[in-house]
């Protein structure tokens, strides 16, 4: 009897245990009985038949990440490449991913790599660095349709690493040298340019001040040349003036007389020493010919000057 007890105990632990299911937060359980689909069982206590209904598939809800492992493809310029990616996807149908193939993920993943070959063969080797988002997009889509009759939801792939062949890298090496002299001489050349319309406009700028301080120059020396004539002019007006009031006064005009004998005397001496010839007037008469014709001269100033006054 002890024994038939133990054994009533094992089997009710067991039958707890086979009917009593816990289902965890975004997880789905398939039960089949005897075999055949029952239902889906989602988060939440559940208490199955004994003997009768059988966890058969357990399918969490989470996104997952599932590596792309490197493959080879062949770029539109016919270029092998080897590429890798990472996939996400998420199960939103537990029956059909547990009945509509055997492995989703390994099945996702193959598709996403001959998506990703012949997505590749449409981009030259130069197009593909820049149009990952592009291909990303594709690579989605085509996988995502593919995989929606089990259940499966692709929602993004990524592409890790392009690797292209040692020859191609070395190429692309050199070119990237060449790309960046050219930048350099460029750089040189307009560095140069710049240079050199600065030097131009410095000479300009130069210029036009020493041209200016020339020109500047030039009215200060007219001004003062002005000033020098104008002062000439004043100081010769008042030695007429002063002259024609001697002339005025008594034995002025003899004394005008005496000096304009003595100017003239002195002139043809001076003449004389110059061409070391003696010049003689023809007749002594000319001498007070010259001598009445600047007393004549001073007189008309001298009237002139009288009837200014009076008009004043």
């Amino acid at each position: 009897m002890e024994y038939i007890g133990i054994g009533i105990v094992i089997l009710v632990v067991i039958a707890f245990f086979k009917t009593v299911r816990i289902v965890p937060q975004k997880t789905a359980y398939v039960i089949e009985r005897l075999g055949q689909y029952s239902r889906t069982l989602d988060a939440g206590f559940y208490i199955l038949i004994p003997f009768l209904d059988k966890v058969s598939y357990k399918r969490s809800l989470k996104e997952e990440a599932i590596d792309v492992a490197q493959q080879n493809c062949i770029t539109k310029d016919n270029v092998s490449i080897g590429v890798d990616g990472i996939l996400y996807i998420q199960v939103v149908d537990a029956k059909r991913s547990a009945y509509g193939i055997e492995d989703y993920k390994y099945a996702t993943s193959q598709i996403a790599q001959t998506t990703m070959r012949s997505i590749f063969g449409t981009f030259d080797l130069d197009e593909t660095f820049k149009a990952r988002d592009t291909i990303n997009l594709k690579v989605v889509q085509a996988v995502d349709e593919a995989s929606d009759p089990w259940g499966v939801k692709v929602t993004r792939y990524e592409v890790k690493d392009i690797e292209p062949p040692q020859s191609i890298i070395e190429s692309m090496e050199k070119q990237m040298k060449a790309e960046r002299d050219k930048r350099a001489v460029i750089a040189e050349s307009e560095g140069e340019k710049q240079s050199e319309i600065n030097r131009a406009e410095g000479k300009r700028q130069a210029m036009i001040a020493e041209s200016e301080g020339e020109k500047q120059k030039r009215i200060n020396e007219a001004e003062g040349k002005a000033a020098e004539i104008e002062k000439v002019a004043e100081a010769t007006a008042r030695g007429i003036a002063k002259i024609a009031m001697g002339i005025g006064k008594e034995n002025g005009k003899d004394a005008v007389n005496l000096r304009i004998a003595e100017q003239y005397i002195k002139e043809f001496g001076n003449l004389a020493k110059q061409n070391n010839t003696m010049i003689i007037p023809t007749t002594l008469s000319d001498i007070s010919g010259f001598v009445a014709s600047a007393v004549k001269v001073i007189d008309t100033v001298k009237e002139k000057k009288e009837k200014i006054g009076a008009l004043s």
